[in-house]
């Protein structure tokens, strides 16, 4: 039985360690390294939460390929059940090129792949035995998981008593992405978006904002919008706070949301206020910049308690009454 199930997105990975600028066309820029992991929000949280301390399961889709094989090695490696990993039989593992340039937010190249194949159809509810959080990560990135779908499935999940949390991809130029959001929103109770995620869905640019028009749709929710090296805003219920960043040196910012989320969701499982739970979800998802790829730099448990014990991170509360 897991302590949490991820949900969501696979990839197979290929990060570029960092370089001074894209090239040009028909230019070769040389790399010191590269890295070739599993990622995707499901795999990131999960790979994440197991550094925590938690055991995570995986759901989600690869392709009947090489990288598919790859993907599933790696989520053992990386001691994380892959007991319900589906195969496509019609689409390739998802793929994804990350640039790293110097100075500037990362680049991908990304194929959707066997993410588009993965529905409510390749879940076995079995896997929410004793669990006591189902996440699912990088929705809207697979169309082929409906929101009335999503919905029932964490109707379901919370009739059970397990605690449903939700994380976004919006894919560039996607249309309505509320529409498609808001079905299973009534039965979320920790939404986790980026600033640029809540704007596409709101459309409204202040993150208090943000969070107060997604409030009414859900009061009830935790809502949690990170932005970046700007710190990170949360409202529950009536109390809103702000929390700073952790300045650490920052090689590869890949994975650091995915990253966040696992902290938070570990601090919330211990009981932690939410201002501790903040900290604690901050000082996780910096960690996980201080190394390519998405897993390598993060902390585990007792690194990122001795790092709060010696950093300090202020959090506010905002007064809206």
């Amino acid at each position: 039985m897991a302590d949490v199930v991820c949900a969501g997105i696979l990839v197979a990975d290929i990060f570029g360690s960092p370089v001074d600028a894209a090239p040009a066309q028909g230019q070769l820029v040389s790399l010191d390294g590269y890295l070739l992991s599993a990622g995707g929000c499901a795999c990131n949280t999960a790979a994440d939460l197991k550094r925590l301390g938690l055991e995570p399961t995986v759901l989600g889709k690869v392709g009947d390929d090489l990288f598919g094989g790859f993907v599933l090695q790696d989520l053992r490696r990386l001691g994380i059940d892959t007991n319900y990993v589906t195969k496509s039989q019609t689409k390739p593992t998802s793929c994804t090129f990350i640039l790293n340039v110097r100075g500037e937010d990362r680049r991908y190249i990304h194929c959707f792949g066997a993410n588009a194949d993965f529905s409510i159809g390749d879940i076995d509810l079995k896997c929410l035995d004793g669990a006591k959080v189902l996440y699912m990560g990088g929705y809207l990135a697979m169309p082929a998981f409906r929101p009335s779908r999503l919905a029932e499935l964490f109707q379901e999940a919370r009739r059970r008593g397990v605690i449903t949390a939700l994380d976004v991809v919006i894919p560039a130029g996607a249309s309505s992405p509320l529409a498609q959001v808001q079905p299973a929103l009534p039965y979320t109770d920790v939404f986790l978006p980026n600033d640029d995620e809540a704007r596409a869905l709101t459309g409204r640019s202040d993150p208090l904002e943000q969070a107060e028009a997604l409030a009414e749709i859900n009061p009830d929710c935790t809502i949690v919008i990170t932005q970046g090296r700007r710190g990170a805003l949360a409202k529950q219920g009536r109390s809103v706070v702000r929390a700073g960043v952790f300045r650490v040196d920052a090689i590869d910012e890949s994975g650091s949301g995915d990253a966040f989320d696992a902290g938070f969701l570990a601090a919330m499982l211990e009981g932690k206020s939410l201002n501790d739970s903040l900290r604690f979800a901050s000082a996780v998802g910096a960690s996980c910049t201080r190394a390519l790829g998405c897993h390598a730099g993060v902390f585990n448990r007792k690194e990122a308690l001795e790092f709060l014990a010696d950093n300090q991170l202020e959090v506010t509360s905002v007064s809206i009454y």
